[in-house]
Order: structure tokens, then sequence, then C-alpha cells
């Protein structure tokens, strides 16, 4: 049965690397929420009142993305996602929903020190490399992280088989080590 990876963690862990060196290695673009934010609405952002319009356009992202994740899976295919489920409300609704449809899912979790994703976001603000999608400044990081409800036993309590805790160094020198062998 194809498996719906589901990345999640705080800013700055290094969802999206991950998520694109796991695309890869199950042979599946990722589908990553910033993209397509930063392509279709970073031209209109608001100086002002920032979280309400996001969360409206956020909200339209995430379904099209899970239409598109739902139309591969049934294709036979592996699918990646990176949605950046900030909320446990949001997560537990999500997979509410792959449950009712009995897909398989597998929750990749990122945890990272805050001063670590700090200094990656402000690296990634000034390299745009690969991962870039927007400038994040301090102000959102500090905002979003603080808005990060961690992944905890409550949320595994019903369905354990489904996470998986990633340490970011060890899997990061798998997937290289993957990547330099295909």
């Amino acid at each position: 049965m194809p498996t719906l990876h589901i990345i999640e963690g705080p800013v700055g862990a290094g969802k999206t690397t991950y998520a694109i060196k796991l695309g890869k290695k199950v042979g599946s673009p990722p589908l990553v929420l910033d993209s397509w934010m930063a392509t279709l609405f970073q031209a209109d952002r608001p100086a002002a009142n920032l979280w309400p319009w996001y969360a409206e356009r956020k909200a339209r992202c995430v379904s099209q993305i899970m239409r598109l994740a739902r139309g591969a899976l049934e294709h036979g295919n592996d699918v990646v996602i990176e949605l950046g489920l900030i909320k446990a409300e949001d997560r537990l609704q999500l997979y509410a929903e792959l449950e009712g449809e009995t897909r398989d899912y597998l929750v990749h979790v990122l945890e990272t020190p805050r001063e670590e994703r700090k200094r990656r976001v402000r690296d990634r603000n000034v390299d745009k490399g690969e991962t870039f999608a927007m400038l994040v400044s301090d102000e959102v990081f500090e905002m979003a992280s603080d808005m990060w409800e961690p992944i905890d036993e409550l949320e595994r309590q019903s369905r354990p088989e489904h996470f998986l805790n990633v340490d970011w160094s060890e899997c990061f020198a798998q997937l290289q080590t993957s990547a330099e062998h295909s």
C-alpha cells in the first residue's frame, strides 16, 4: 500500500531538506507548503495583519496539496508532504481523515534545538539555496517557534506505529550515503 510521508517539526528543523532527500529516496518530489505559498501569494503579502491573511491562504494550499497527494496515492505512489502543521489540532484532524480513508501514513518528526534552528533560518535567508522559499525574519521565526505545539505522547497514543522520530544528524548522513550510492 502506498504511504503518505508527513514531515513535521518547528520552523528551521530541516523539514524541507529532509522532504527533498526522502522524496528522492521514494521516487516522488515532495509537496512543500512554503514553496506554494511563496509562488502563489508572496507578491500579495500584507505589511500588517499577517497571520489571518496567511492562515486563509495556507488552508487553501493544504487542501490542494492533499488533493494532489490523494491522487498520487490512488495511483500507487508514495507521497512526501510538508504542510507546516504547527498546531496539534490540525495534525489530529489530518490523521483522523487519513484513518477514515484507511490510508497508510508515517509522520516523520524532526526536532532541533531552537538556537540551531534560528541559525539555519538566518543562513537560509542569506544563502537562498534549494530550500529557500521566502525570507523569515527573526520576529516571524520567534512567533512561529512559539506557536509550534510539539508532537507529544497524547498525539501518538492511539497510533504509535505511524510515528518516526528523526535524529537529524544520523538521518542526514544516511540519506546522504544513499544519494551517493544511487
